[in-house]
């Protein structure tokens, strides 16, 4: 089961930083690119929607 979320993360803590340049913390930096997709780039919102997988699934 772990492998895919192996393969799914090239970049570790890109996101992370993204949101901190921004600001924010991850969850809310998340929040705002999937409230506003077509603000960002493709990798970023691909990101976003990773993270709020993995978070469900720790869950």
């Amino acid at each position: 089961m772990a492998n895919w979320i192996k393969g799914a993360i090239k970049h570790p803590g890109a996101f992370t930083k993204k949101a901190k340049a921004a600001g924010l913390t991850p969850a809310q930096y998340q929040a705002k690119v999937l409230k506003n997709p077509s603000k960002y780039p493709a990798s970023t919102r691909k990101q976003a929607q990773l993270r709020k997988t993995l978070v469900k699934m720790h869950k």
